[in-house]
């Protein structure tokens, strides 16, 4: 019971000291330079907040999508020593036929195409 105790007690006083030690040696005015936006050592040359690209975005999604697809299709080699294998492979082949038509109508739409 004692070493818990002192468990509790020690890791409380760290916890304190870093705390305290954080909030004094901590700078609270940062200057300009701290505040302005980092490009690889470079001057800013064009502002911030420029709105991203919608291609740039759609790409990401694509991205995500498939990547989804890949974990939900990994665990099919053990959903076919099921009871029910043909249902699960009905399942799996239905979300690749409907992530395959949504790339072939991106595709189709010109949304891969990154030439204006």
């Amino acid at each position: 019971m004692n070493m818990i105790l002192f468990m509790i007690l020690s890791s409380l006083t760290l916890s304190i000291i870093l705390t305290a030690l954080n909030l004094w040696l901590a700078q609270t005015n940062p200057d300009s330079e701290k505040l302005s936006p980092y490009e690889c050592g470079f001057d800013p040359t064009k502002t911030a907040r420029l709105p991203f690209s919608i291609r740039f975005f759609l790409v990401t999604i694509l991205f995500l999508l498939f990547d989804l697809e890949i974990a939900l299709l990994l665990p099919l080699p053990w959903a076919i020593q099921l009871q029910t294998p043909i249902t699960t492979l009905m399942w799996a082949s239905i979300l690749v036929l409907l992530l395959t038509l949504g790339l072939i109508y991106e595709w189709i739409q010109g949304g891969l195409e990154w030439a204006e």
